[in-house]
């Protein structure tokens, strides 16, 4: 198997991490309980799915400084993501801050995997 069909998987499963997001923002507050849920739920088997396969990729191979630096980049807008996402679920007003944050870490956890994945695959993909 492949690098990038390792990454299959959890890329289907961030892409409907995406729509249930984009759902779950269009219902308006107070958010819709069974779409927040299952939105929590798909982006949690995201974090587990991707997580393993970073791990699988990185195991058997000695990690250079710069994989290791975008490993921590995807965590931290992981735990930004979820930070942000219980906040913003609150019944309080929403910060336009926690917003951004919201809708920019899943593109810098993108990018942060491919550059990951292009490096570690000798730069052939």
């Amino acid at each position: 198997m492949d690098m990038l069909s390792k990454f299959l998987t959890p890329g289907i499963i961030f892409l409907l991490t995406l729509a249930s997001g984009l759902w779950l923002s269009r219902t308006g507050k107070p958010l819709n309980i069974v779409i927040f849920t299952v939105h929590k739920l798909i982006a949690l088997a995201t974090v587990i799915f991707t997580g393993m396969a970073i791990y699988n990729l990185i195991k058997n191979t000695q990690i250079q400084f710069l994989i290791a630096a975008l490993i921590v980049v995807v965590a931290l807008c992981v735990l930004a993501l979820f930070v942000t996402g219980a906040l913003m679920s609150r019944d309080k007003p929403l910060n336009d801050n926690l917003l951004t944050v919201h809708k920019v870490a899943p593109f810098l956890v993108v990018i942060s995997i491919v550059v990951t994945l292009y490096i570690s695959a000798g730069n052939k993909i």
